[in-house]
């Protein structure tokens, strides 16, 4: 489908947040890898907890309408990543 949209959710953040340094690391650079090429922004979320439930929308709704999204990305490793 040349429409389509790609988008790459990470889900259950609460879960991960709790693992190893050694192993977010890891998880992140393999979901990193997925995204890119995917060429999709990488998102990662909790719906239990509501970490990034909403940004997921507002990112999705900014790529299908061509807007600009002023959410600030995170990128930093152990924490609910918003790369797009």
């Amino acid at each position: 489908n040349k429409t389509a949209i790609p988008i790459l959710v990470g889900t259950k953040f609460d879960y991960f947040a709790n693992f190893p340094p050694e192993e977010q690391e890891e998880i992140t650079k393999q979901a990193r890898r997925f995204a890119k090429a995917m060429k999709a922004p990488l998102i990662f979320s909790s719906t239990s907890h509501s970490i990034n439930v909403q940004k997921i929308f507002k990112i999705v709704l900014s790529k299908v309408f061509d807007l600009k999204c002023n959410i600030p990305k995170i990128d930093k490793i152990g924490e609910p990543l918003l790369e797009y």
